[in-house]
């Protein structure tokens, strides 16, 4: 939601598209990042003044940078998460993005085909191992045969858990549960470890709700939308399974806690303080969680999505505000080259990373894949591993195996309506699953039908 940036997302429907600027490319200049021109970008993602480490490092890269870069000067937004959805929209609509800026993968279409990103096609030979990328990801930020977009996270979803709290309630941590029934199993053992645990950890609201809803639905094979997206498709045995789960875990088991959790950062923050045994998420989630929030580096693990039949797939990228002039443009893309897809620089500094005391070792569905880009960050990534890479194991081996999903068409307006079903059923005991699905449905499809 990065994805964790990936995870908190918000429609960006009905922006003018003249609010940026003009979307035609640009010429590129010879000045941007060779000293020949003074020019100064802005760049979205510093870390917080709360992660004083991962600060430090973003602004020894930004020196770095612009002593590499003579007369470029880098601007540092000060905001976390990366990706704001309180902010987005209206910065967006208001032309005030930063030169380089992040666009989860659910708003791509959106943001280029109203013109908020310049056409990047003749500069995709400043990131130096463009041609690494997997193919697919590339495809998701091209438009029209012209690239809008460097593609930064592309994930799918497991089931990432507490391990000592495993231990802890008398379960093994080296065999995660595989099934709903043994999740709901393993909950009910965590919460039953006394007053604060939390067997599953569920949002409820804030859009990220109706993101796990369709996390949940996709991987027992069912749909939020027909193949033709008119039509919702969640009120079906899949959808009513997935909430059914949800109230007997929540009412029957009491394994789920009695708080909802609306935003992001509610349940990654109670991940983070040890007390909640499981929750549905992607590998950054385990970053997250230890860098953010003050998790312990050695608790968490990652498996596979129980009884997947598809998982859900996003990630995001990293796109040029229209109003760039060429030196801008250029300067911006260098430094996501070096920031970003450089091997061993930047984000794929593992051996800095393991200094600080980041959790080096997590898989992150990388967008090199398995190209020799994507091979020689894994390899460093083993080698300055500061937590047992076999925590991981279990969802590498399910990844492999468990076919993507992409999120729906107008997701954020569909996770909207579906939220009041999330928290309909986690905050109502007498809450009928049959109601809260027929009344989201008629909902869903008038908001198609308005879309067309």
């Amino acid at each position: 939601m990065r994805r964790s940036t990936g995870l908190l997302l918000v429609s960006v429907l009905g922006l003018s598209a003249t609010a940026c600027g003009s979307s035609n490319p640009a010429t590129p200049s010879a000045g941007a990042g060779g000293g020949a021109k003074a020019v100064t970008i802005t760049v979205a993602c510093q870390p917080a003044k709360s992660a004083p480490k991962e600060r430090q490092a973003w602004d020894d890269d930004v020196a770095t940078f612009m002593k590499a870069h003579p007369g470029v000067t880098v601007k540092s937004t000060d905001q976390q998460p990366c990706f704001d959805p309180k902010t987005f929209g209206p910065k967006l609509a208001g032309g005030q993005m930063e030169t380089v800026f992040v666009v989860p993968v659910t708003n791509y279409n959106d943001v280029i085909g109203q013109g908020q990103a310049l056409d990047i096609t003749q500069y995709t030979s400043t990131i130096k191992n463009w041609n690494d990328l997997r193919p697919d990801v590339r495809e998701m930020v091209t438009k029209d045969g012209k690239v809008y977009g460097v593609p930064n996270v592309h994930y799918g979803v497991g089931l990432v858990y507490n391990r000592a709290l495993f231990t802890k309630a008398g379960l093994d941590p080296d065999t995660p549960p595989k099934t709903w029934a043994e999740v709901r199993e393993a909950a009910k053992k965590i919460g039953a470890l006394g007053a604060g645990y939390v067997g599953y950890g569920e949002y409820s609201g804030g859009n990220t709700g109706g993101w796990h809803f369709t996390q949940a639905i996709y991987g027992r094979g069912g749909s939020i939308l027909t193949p033709d997206n008119k039509k919702a498709a969640f009120n079906s045995p899949e959808g009513k399974a997935v909430l059914q789960n949800l109230h007997d875990m929540r009412w029957v088991d009491n394994s789920m806690g009695n708080k909802l959790l609306v935003g992001w950062e509610s349940l990654m923050m109670a991940m983070g303080s040890g007390k909640v045994g499981m929750m549905l998420g992607a590998p950054d989630v385990v970053t997250d969680v230890v860098t953010k929030f003050k998790g312990n580096v050695a608790d968490y693990g990652i498996t596979g999505f129980p009884e997947a039949k598809a998982s859900l797939s996003g990630g995001e990228a990293f796109m040029i505000n229209p109003k760039a002039t060429p030196e801008e443009a250029k300067a911006g893309l260098e430094w996501v080259d070096f920031r970003y897809n450089t091997a061993g620089k930047g984000r794929f500094d593992f051996a800095r990373g393991k200094a600080i005391g980041n959790p080096v070792g997590v898989p992150d569905n990388a967008v090199y894949g398995d190209s020799a880009t994507g091979k020689a960050i894994q390899a460093d990534r083993e080698k300055n591993a500061s937590l047992p890479v076999t925590n991981y194991a279990p969802y590498v081996q399910a990844a492999a195996t468990i076919p993507p999903k992409a999120e729906p068409v107008h997701a954020q307006e569909l996770y909207a309506i579906l939220d009041v079903v999330m928290s309909g059923v986690l905050s109502r005991k007498d809450a009928g699953v049959d109601q809260l699905l027929t009344d989201a449905e008629t909902k869903a499809n008038s908001m198609l039908a308005a879309k067309g």
